[in-house]
């Protein structure tokens, strides 16, 4: 670590503490030269898988995409913005989870679904009628009968 105020390569640990919920480290640092102290923060660098869409196109993951596609099914429906959170971040986990580097669009709307289905049953078929392409009345009558099983 670099000293903030001679550019020092030399600094010392005095003082590793944990900060919030155990996310974050909190290290009080001095530098071996100026002896000056300073604080720095570390967090785990978690990288996400990139997606390959169906056309294989590929780009990294997006989280805005992925709430705004969950808000979208569960527009006007009784679920709070906690619990959809904590469905995003399940997912999130699911997706690093994997160890792949890439994943299929198609696994990460899997994911989207399993989560749907356990926070509301309508929003879950709201976005199965659109992630699935249902074509007419039959495909939300089987989908719902799937449900109800």
């Amino acid at each position: 670590m670099h000293c903030p105020f001679c550019g020092a390569v030399d600094t010392k640990v005095i003082d590793s503490r944990l900060v919030g919920d155990g996310s974050q480290v909190r290290r009080r640092r001095q530098c071996l030269v100026c002896h000056e102290r300073f604080t720095t923060f570390e967090v785990a660098e978690l990288v996400m898988p990139r997606v390959v869409k169906s056309d294989e196109i590929r780009e990294p993951f997006d989280e805005e995409k992925l709430r705004r596609g969950m808000l979208k099914a569960l527009e006007k429906r009784p679920v709070s913005s906690d619990d959809v959170e904590a469905a995003i971040s399940h997912i999130k986990s699911q997706l690093r989870a994997t160890g792949e580097r890439e994943i299929p669009s198609k696994e990460i709307g899997n994911f989207v679904m399993e989560q749907l289905k356990k926070l509301d049953k309508v929003a879950y078929i709201r976005f199965a009628s659109v992630y699935r392409s249902f074509e007419d009345i039959r495909d939300f009558g089987e989908e719902i009968a799937k449900l109800q099983d």
